[in-house]
């Protein structure tokens, strides 16, 4: 029982909850000051995500993605690098799912893996191509990770029209089939929500996170590098091959999560007018769960309850949908401004440490 206490009294812990609360009740204030009311807010929002059947079912389908973005832009953090990049590695993702799923017909105990495994080694690929040239030539991941972004979008939609797209169309013919994973009995009970194998997918790339990343001499060395990188070096460690590493498994979890989207999801791809923002999106999952597989889960969660309920709040309190992005860039704020919240949580940790 004292650990479970330990566990949520500690600061890292703590700190996202006051964040996640000031966040609220920042977007509460907004709703006031714009004479809306925010109980009204929130509780249409509540009911937009637990409303029924199918609301659940697509607020988990909306959390999935964010997941393995979060875990993207996590793992990066994690071994000092800052892959903005999760957004065109998603897009490569998808790409190659469609091109695997559309182009070959395999029995679906092969398809389906085979179109997943593509979309991770294209993300992975296209991930390290930022990681080699910040170990090779010193450029910054960030410059280099955003720049990646737009190539991608453009060159999918090349790639789509070029040789998918039927003309006269604005998407690729439907995958296969056997390329599918969507669980379509359990869609059927959640009132044919989209659900599919990548919500458990995502969930098994978080434990595959922690275990690649504190039970094994790669991850060691993966954090060793990010932490000192000079050190790493004198210690005998091969810089360059981990940061390149680093990136390259960075983007093969957003890789895994285009290729989930257009699997599960739409089982076609579009022509994109823009970029999805789940890359993005990811930024932000990843610095409220604080960089940890279960503080990702628990964000994402929390980011795509507040992203499907948003529909809630517009329809049945004629609150602005923007005013969701409100709340959750507040909670992003006081994530990052951790000064301000600490402030609020002296009380509780002199009270802590006064017990012991």
């Amino acid at each position: 029982m004292n650990r479970v206490i330990a566990v949520f009294t500690k600061e890292s812990f703590l700190v996202p909850v006051i964040a996640i609360l000031f966040g609220l009740l920042t977007g509460a204030i907004v709703m006031l000051v714009g004479g809306f009311n925010p109980i009204a807010a929130y509780t249409a929002l509540v009911q937009k995500v637990f409303g029924n059947a199918y609301n659940i079912g697509e607020t988990i389908r909306q959390i999935t993605p964010l997941i393995f973005t979060g875990l993207a832009v996590a793992f990066a953090f994690r071994t000092g690098l800052f892959n903005i990049g999760a957004e065109g590695q998603f897009i490569m993702g998808m790409v190659a799912a469609t091109v695997v799923g559309v182009s070959i017909e395999l029995p679906a105990i092969i398809h389906a893996p085979l179109a997943v495994l593509a979309g991770a080694v294209v993300g992975g690929l296209w991930g390290s191509v930022a990681g080699y040239l910040k170990a090779k030539r010193g450029v910054n991941e960030v410059i280099t990770s955003i720049m990646m972004n737009w190539i991608a979008l453009y060159l999918a939609n090349w790639i789509m029209n070029a040789f998918f797209v039927p003309k006269g169309q604005q998407r690729s013919e439907m995958i296969h089939d056997s390329a599918s994973i969507s669980l379509t009995l359990l869609s059927q009970m959640f009132d044919n929500a989209r659900l599919h194998w990548g919500t458990m997918i995502a969930l098994l790339a978080a434990v595959f996170f922690y275990i690649i990343m504190w039970k094994t001499k790669t991850g060691y060395e993966l954090r060793a590098v990010g932490f000192n990188p000079h050190a790493s070096e004198y210690a005998g460690m091969n810089v360059s091959r981990n940061v390149v590493k680093a990136m390259f498994i960075s983007g093969l979890f957003a890789g895994i999560g285009g290729a989930c989207e257009i699997l599960g999801v739409f089982h076609y791809q579009a022509i994109l007018t823009s970029q999805p923002g789940y890359g993005f999106d990811g930024i932000a999952v990843a610095l409220i769960g604080g960089n940890t597989p279960v503080g990702v889960v628990l964000a994402a969660i929390l980011f795509g309850m507040l992203t499907f309920g948003g529909a809630g709040i517009q329809f049945s309190a004629g609150v602005p949908v923007e005013l969701i992005s409100v709340v959750i860039a507040s909670v992003i704020f006081f994530v990052a401004a951790h000064g301000i919240v600490k402030i609020f949580l002296k009380p509780i940790l002199k009270k802590k440490e006064g017990g012991k």
